[in-house]
């Protein structure tokens, strides 16, 4: 579904992701992991086909630019991790812009769009909200209001930059739930980049890690989320436990070690 090869991507004319080369299959979930300004998002947006790049990038056998941006958004569908939103536009009239790529030629949503909507509306629990500004939302809501959007695109491909900022412990699960949920019912095929290390690998397939733009490790989170690598790729001391089949890592301050 997702296929890079040998990916560059240079900003204000230097490097910052360096001979990437990637495969996603399809209803597969892949999550890039790395420390600060590792490349995570900037590979994101090559991806989405907003930033230039080198190499080849294919999402489902089409090149993201060289596609209209219409085009883009019926096949993909992206969570920024601080997007700019309308803030004066109501919960449900911005959902409904995730439906702006199916409208025809009058754009005049139907009964499949407000569906959508509703649908996307009641899966992040956001019906109490849909008459409100996005303005008056806590940054919590928000991040939900903006993948409620998303869904309502019903793309084949979810990109996620950061998709549980600014939610807590118990909607960061909700939110990771609905995407594994959906991913299962149609097919979904998921490209996210995350910080926090254990919900990665509790949800993804696969993990990536990027190190000064360049991709050094790829595979299951069990073979990628090791103390070695760990502390060689974000200096971080860190212990290591399984919890249920899944890697759980855990900081450890360097005077509690014996």
């Amino acid at each position: 579904m997702i296929a890079l090869e040998r990916v560059g991507v240079a900003l204000g004319g230097r490097p910052v992701i360096e001979d990437v080369s990637l495969r996603v299959e399809p209803g597969d979930w892949t999550t890039l992991i790395g420390a600060n300004g590792a490349g995570k998002t900037t590979l994101l947006r090559a991806v989405a086909g907003v930033a230039g790049y080198s190499g080849s990038i294919a999402v489902a056998g089409h090149e993201p630019r060289r596609l209209s941006a219409p085009e883009r958004a019926r096949r993909v569908a992206i969570v920024w991790q601080s997007p700019l939103l309308p803030l004066d536009m109501t919960v449900q009239d911005y959902v409904l812009l995730g439906r702006t790529p199916h409208l025809g030629l009058l754009g005049r949503p139907g009964a499949r769009d407000a569906a959508a909507v509703a649908d996307a509306i009641g899966r992040l629990d956001l019906r109490p909200l849909a008459a409100r500004r996005l303005g008056a939302l806590s940054g919590g809501e928000r991040q939900r209001a903006t993948l409620a959007r998303a869904l309502a695109q019903e793309a084949a491909v979810l990109l996620l930059d950061e998709p549980t900022t600014a939610l807590d412990v118990g909607r960061q699960q909700e939110v990771l739930e609905l995407v594994s949920r959906l991913r299962a019912e149609r097919r979904l095929t998921v490209l996210g980049a995350m910080h926090d290390l254990t919900l990665a690998g509790q949800y993804a397939d696969r993990l990536a890690l990027l190190d000064g733009g360049r991709l050094v490790r790829h595979g299951p989170p069990a073979e990628v989320l090791t103390e070695e690598l760990i502390a060689r790729h974000y200096r971080a001391r860190v212990e290591v436990v399984e919890v249920g089949g899944t890697p759980v890592v855990l900081p450890v301050r360097p005077e509690l070690v014996a």
